[in-house]
């Protein structure tokens, strides 16, 4: 790896801790949200095996928190010999709004099931809201990619 004489020497360690913290943030994030919702659709897949297909929508929504992190952590990786020292920011947005959105999927999606079991037409409420709080972990990686191509 070639260093330019623009960044200083620990800019390599910098860019690998940002992207460690891209998949580090995001990944636990989906892992929260995925169990919160998930402890929901066990408990209602009793009763209402049915609806267990509909209500596995937040799980889905967390995961794809994750392929945020991942795209990011592959760039910043990509990134390296660029001498670009903005990759631990980059991370860290992505990473940090990853965290944020799949908490809030969680706890929305958890509540959402609950309530879907038992007034079935608050579905498309649920996907609205689902919509909104992935648009977080959204806005993030938007906000990542202006940033690594600086």
């Amino acid at each position: 790896m070639s260093q330019t004489s623009s960044n200083p020497e620990y800019a390599f360690f910098l860019a690998v801790i940002g992207a460690s913290a891209t998949m580090v943030f995001s990944a636990l994030g989906a892992a929260y949200g995925t169990a919160k919702s998930s402890t929901s659709i066990a408990a209602m897949s009793i009763m209402w095996p049915e609806l267990v297909m509909k209500s596995i929508i937040p799980v889905v929504m967390a995961g794809i928190i994750t392929i945020y992190g991942l795209a990011v952590a592959v760039l910043i990786v990509n990134s390296l010999d660029d001498g670009i020292s903005l990759q631990l920011g980059t991370g860290l947005i992505v990473g940090l709004s990853g965290l944020a959105a799949s908490f809030a999927i969680g706890i929305v999606g958890d509540t959402s099931v609950q309530g879907t079991t038992q007034l079935p037409r608050l579905f498309v409420g649920m996907i609205l809201i689902l919509i909104f709080t992935e648009v977080l972990g959204l806005y993030g990686l938007i906000v990542a990619l202006i940033l690594s191509t600086k």
